[in-house]
Order: C-alpha cells, then sequence, then structure tokens
C-alpha cells in the first residue's frame, strides 16, 4: 500500500552553532542572537569575547564618517621567512584572504559623537595582531595624520607581540610608533590608548601603554611576558588575576576599567575633557 512506501522525510536540522554561542571563560551557552545583541559579552559572567577591527569600528566611531588610511600598506617579507609547514608570504596570502584586511590593524579617520578623530584598531584574527612592519608603517602614519590636523588618536590594541617572521625589523616598529606618539604629546594633541584582551609582547612594551589616559576592557590579558614563562622564571606561582585589567589598575598601571557596551560614551566624555584644556 501506498502509505508503506513512503519514505521518512528528514527533519531539517539547524546547526547548533547558529543558535548558540559558547562562553570562552565560563562555558555556558548564550543564545547566538542574544550574545551579538550584548556586543559577544557574556550576560553570566561578564566576559569580553574578541571582535573584529570593523566590529569596534561600529562601535566607535558615528556611521558613515570613516575614511579608511594607507589601505594600500601590506606585509613585508624581508627575511624571506620559511619553517617547516610553508613559507611567511603564503601564509600572509592566506591571512590576507581570510580577513579581508592587508595588515594586523585599521586606521582612518571620522566623527565620534560629532568630534573628528583618528583611530586605529588592532585585529588579532591578522597573525595575532602582531606588530609588523607594516603594522608599526599604518600606526605612525595615522599619527602624523593626527598631529597635522590636530585630532585626538585613539589605538585599540590587541596583540600577541612583535611579528618574529620579521626580525629585527618587527623589533623596531617599537620605538618607531612611541616616537609619533611622543610628538602628539609635545604637540599637546590627546592620545588614548585602549587595551583589549590580549595585549603583550612588544605592543604592550611600547605605544599600547603610553596613553594620556590608557583604559581596558573587564578581564582583559595585559603584560609583557606570559603568566608560565613568568612562573617558570621567578620560581614562584602568581596570583589568579595576575595580567588581568583589574590587576593592573589596582597597582596603577591603566587608568580605568570600561565595558564594552560604555566604550563610546566613555571616550566621548574624555574628548570632551582634553578639548576644554
Amino acid at each position: 500500500m501506498a502509505w508503506f512506501s513512503k519514505t521518512k522525510q528528514r527533519k531539517s536540522s539547524i546547526d547548533k552553532d547558529e543558535l548558540w554561542a559558547v562562553c570562552d571563560s565560563c562555558k555556558a551557552h548564550v543564545y547566538r542572537e542574544e550574545w551579538e545583541k550584548n556586543l559577544k559579552v557574556c550576560p553570566k559572567c561578564g566576559y569580553h569575547e574578541r571582535i573584529t577591527c570593523q566590529q569596534r569600528l561600529q562601535l566607535t566611531i558615528d556611521e558613515g564618517t570613516f575614511e579608511e588610511l594607507d589601505s594600500d600598506i601590506e606585509i613585508s617579507d624581508p627575511l624571506k621567512f620559511s619553517d617547516a609547514k610553508s613559507s611567511y608570504a603564503d601564509k600572509a596570502a592566506d591571512t590576507k584572504a581570510k580577513t579581508g584586511l592587508n595588515e594586523a590593524v585599521l586606521t582612518g579617520f571620522g566623527t565620534l559623537n560629532g568630534i573628528s578623530v583618528v583611530i586605529a584598531i588592532m585585529d588579532f584574527r591578522f597573525f595575532g595582531g602582531s606588530l609588523g612592519s607594516g603594522t608599526g608603517d599604518k600606526i605612525l602614519l595615522a599619527s602624523d595624520y593626527a598631529l597635522r590636523h590636530k585630532q585626538p588618536y585613539i589605538v585599540f590594541s590587541a596583540s600577541g607581540g612583535a611579528r618574529m617572521q620579521e626580525g629585527i625589523i618587527s623589533l623596531m616598529q617599537m620605538a618607531k610608533t612611541c616616537a609619533g606618539i611622543s610628538r602628539l604629546n609635545k604637540a599637546g594633541v590627546p592620545y588614548i590608548s585602549v587595551l583589549t584582551n590580549p595585549t603583550f609582547g612588544g605592543v604592550s612594551a611600547s605605544y599600547a601603554m603610553v596613553g594620556d589616559i590608557n583604559i581596558a576592557e573587564p578581564g582583559a590579558l595585559i603584560g609583557f611576558a606570559g603568566r608560565r614563562v613568568i612562573e617558570q622564571t621567578i620560581k614562584q606561582k602568581l596570583p589568579e588575576n595576575f595580567q588581568t585589567s583589574e590587576y593592573l589598575l589596582e597597582h596603577g598601571f591603566i587608568d580605568a576599567i570600561v565595558e564594552r557596551k560604555k566604550i563610546k560614551s566613555f571616550l566621548h566624555s574624555v574628548l570632551q575633557y582634553s578639548m576644554r584644556k
């Protein structure tokens, strides 16, 4: 009979990844719609998930006002570096294709609640936000633009440190970028540094920690060497909250901790104050 010969129709299944996001900190399952609405901040433990430079831009700069600077700057490969798996050039090509970026930082200018600013936003997806020659060039050129136009400069850092595939050239970016920030300081142009999770190595040891005001997102890991390296070196157990933004605030290394949803209004208040001076 006909009803015996009918094949069972499979129920359409929805990928659970489309419905749920899993917090990297407390492992809680959160409806993805709620997760996105909450700016990728866990509603249960407050953990701030990494976001892309484009997402950060949308949260910070007024819609329709952003203009990118130096988009043509790309990775350079002075050492023709290669490891056992592939060449630096091949990895760079893959990374650019996946992220749509030419370097680990997006730079440009726009307005923040009507105030003209220059902005640089690092993206951890691009070689761990590492500081290469192209990254340093873009951060420096953006600071030079801020200097010429007397506009406040805001940098969002997210980095594992210097890009070792470029050797000593990557380390020279620390001095180069700090020189640009120093010129802003001498000219009285405000420089605001925002540290996000993680900010380490050559970035934390250079422009990320020399802002006129240094702020961080809650729970961000910030330091130079990693926790494991330090513990193995000093043969001591470090405090549980060591290298978190809360620990740094307590010990005077940063000025404030600001939640992601409040960052734009906080920056606006800082800019208004600095412009009255």
